[in-house]
């Protein structure tokens, strides 16, 4: 006969297990959301963003280009994509923030989801503003601060601000340009600087953007791209498709530098 006391426990607790579980899951969401473990988890991903700064062996190709865009425009927006944000501050630490005549402010434009929130903490460590907000979610009827984020990151244009952003953010498709880099130039008169950063070896998670975990003491490549430089006239689409190739080209190149060993490229030493 089977023991009808252990067979009753047992059905208890597989009923208590699964009541549980989904309680389980949304407190632990609650929690890594809470003001506490956001501020927590910026701190860890700025300690993580020094580390690699810090130990990677750069190679940057184009900076005089750059340099010279940024020297010509009292403002200026860079752009790089979404995978690549841990990676960003390396360039502004190393070789953006060293430039002569710094512009008024600095900023990098977050999603305004509660995801976004320690990256946004991580970056304030840093010196950079987060201009919180991203694009309007079709599906939806609301604006995830797409109208807010925007009238703030003109006003840090017009004020000879620079800003970063990432064209294919915040849910992609992946590494094709969106229209809100377009406007801000067109309507600011900024030209956009792509960016482009890898390092190797790293992980590629299975995300949307297969969002790149960079590895301390490890190989890194910075390229600038060929910027571009709106009008008010000029169509915004070929604006857009001349940012994406722009940016995807850099990326290739960085690809390139990144897999090249020490002493086969006298043109980009490492720093």
């Amino acid at each position: 006969m089977p023991d009808l006391p252990r067979e009753v426990g047992r059905s208890a607790f597989e009923a208590l297990r699964n009541r549980l579980r989904p309680l389980n899951a949304t407190s632990m969401k609650r929690l890594m959301r809470s003001a506490i473990v956001t501020s927590l988890l910026g701190w860890i991903i700025w300690a993580y963003m020094a580390l690699c700064n810090r130990t990677i062996r750069w190679r940057v190709e184009g900076e005089e280009e750059a340099l010279k865009l940024w020297l010509t425009y009292p403002n200026i927006i860079v752009g790089a994509w979404h995978s690549t944000i841990l990676l960003l501050p390396s360039g502004w630490n190393r070789i953006i923030q060293k430039w002569p005549k710094q512009k008024t402010r600095s900023a990098m434009l977050i999603s305004l989801s509660k995801d976004g929130e320690p990256v946004a903490k991580a970056i304030k460590h840093l010196g950079l503003e987060a201009v919180r907000g991203s694009s309007k979610n079709r599906k939806k009827s609301h604006d995830k601060g797409g109208a807010r984020a925007l009238a703030q990151a003109l006003r840090i244009l017009k004020s000879g601000g620079g800003i970063c952003i990432t064209p294919d953010g915040p849910r992609g498709p992946a590494e094709i340009a969106q229209n809100g880099p377009i406007i801000m130039a067109q309507r600011t008169s900024a030209p956009i600087l792509p960016y482009a950063i890898v390092s190797s070896p790293a992980k590629r998670l299975n995300t949307w953007d297969g969002f790149r975990i960079p590895y301390p003491f490890t190989r890194g490549a910075l390229v600038f791209g060929k910027a571009v430089i709106p009008d008010k006239g000029d169509d915004r689409d070929a604006l857009r498709l001349a940012l994406e190739t722009n940016l995807n080209i850099a990326m290739r190149r960085a690809e390139i530098l990144v897999l090249k060993k020490k002493g086969h490229s006298k043109e980009q030493p490492e720093v």
